[in-house]
């Protein structure tokens, strides 16, 4: 395995993410941010924050899969959140977890940043990735 993904004692252990990814390989991958949309360009989810979540961690998993990549590799996500907020916590967790049950392991090292807009109106969530093959 490529990516390492823990929790050091001293900081907090969340279930959703890791605090720390350690990597070693020898390809680094960056897959650019992925929306709520299908491959046909279709809006999925308007309005829904953990439909959209779901679509944009499947397309990073379907960018991952064209390099021969997993989740399991990715070292670092940043995700851009419009308008984030606390209350907004639980729906993206929501389409989260609904990704991790249906693609494996999503919990690597995670930010979120809350954004006034993204590159279209529609959209409420953007996830890019960072993996490491060996």
């Amino acid at each position: 395995m490529t990516v390492e993904l823990l929790n050091p004692a001293g900081l907090p252990a969340p279930e959703v993410y890791r605090q720390v990814a350690v990597a070693t390989g020898t390809r680094t991958v960056f897959v650019s941010g992925q929306v709520a949309r299908t491959a046909d360009g279709t809006p999925v989810g308007p309005g829904d924050l953990a439909a959209q979540t779901e679509q944009a961690y499947r397309n990073v998993a379907t960018a991952l899969e064209a390099v021969g990549a997993t989740l399991h590799d990715v070292a670092k996500m940043t995700v851009y959140v419009v308008d984030l907020t606390p209350e907004k916590m639980g729906a993206f967790g929501e389409g989260a977890m609904r990704a991790a049950t249906a693609l494996g392991q999503v919990t690597p090292a995670i930010t979120l940043v809350g954004v006034t807009a993204l590159g279209e109106p529609d959209l409420l969530v953007e996830v890019e990735a960072t993996a490491v093959l060996a």
